[in-house]
């Protein structure tokens, strides 16, 4: 059980399609133990698709929410993943609500396994960013300065979410294990544990802390990050 109340409600998660899956033909078998029925479509044009079982994604839900309020108690360091058209706002706001790293346009390879070519290029995006503010790089002849406003602009968009980061982070959150398999490949490489939001097309053996719900509907997406925020902005409280 629970050990805080995350007012994790079923209505609200339907509302949401939380427990909308993939079509049956994409799904993955390891995935049952979470799959509650396959509602069949009446119009032939529609795919049929599995549904999830709402009782036990509140169950994980309210355990990852659990695991981030005790880890953001201890000042752990967060990273939030979703790349997907669907989840990049989402994303962006509540990394910057909870005040975590995040990364919302690409996964670059190498990002965390290769970290010191990452530091490299965060400290040249942050010593380009200084020359913008300062007006260095408006003093600077048009063709180079254009050059260096491109890599600037190239740098705010992939690394922009994870420029404050100084190190490895302790926990990455996954919001489409599919979609980012990179990244969570380097996380496992490296150790860095997961929590990981599965659509019935996804692997839960991948994931630390598995979380099934529908990774494709932006309301699903925020419902989720909603209560991440909470969860980790309540341990932060804890934490001062």
């Amino acid at each position: 059980m629970a050990r805080r109340s995350w007012n994790i409600k079923l209505d609200e998660m339907m509302k949401a399609g939380v427990h909308l899956g993939h079509g049956i033909k994409k799904w993955n078998p390891r995935m049952a133990p979470y799959i509650y029925q396959t509602s069949i479509s009446k119009k032939k044009k529609r795919k049929s698709i599995h549904i999830l079982n709402l009782a036990r994604t509140a169950r994980f839900l309210s355990e990852a929410c659990d695991f981030l309020f005790d880890a953001a108690s201890r000042g752990t360091q967060f990273l939030i993943v979703g790349t997907k058209k669907q989840a990049a706002n989402p994303v962006a706001w509540a990394a910057i609500r909870a005040r975590c790293h995040y990364v919302n346009k690409k996964w670059i390879g190498g990002m965390l396994t290769n970290w010191a070519t990452t530091k490299m290029r965060l400290q040249k995006f942050r010593d380009l960013r200084m020359k913008y503010k300062s007006g260095k790089l408006a003093r600077l002849p048009k063709r180079e300065a254009a050059v260096l406003k491109r890599q600037l602009s190239y740098l705010q968009t992939y690394l922009g979410g994870i420029k404050y980061m100084k190190r490895l982070p302790d926990l990455v959150i996954i919001m489409d294990q599919d979609k980012e398999s990179k990244a969570l490949r380097e996380c496992i490489t490296l150790g860095i544990p997961t929590i990981s939001l599965l659509d019935t097309n996804c692997d839960p053996d991948l994931a630390d802390l598995p979380i099934p719900a529908n990774d494709d509907s932006i309301a699903s997406i925020r419902f989720i990050l909603t209560k991440f925020v909470v969860a980790i902005c309540e341990g932060r409280k804890k934490s001062h």
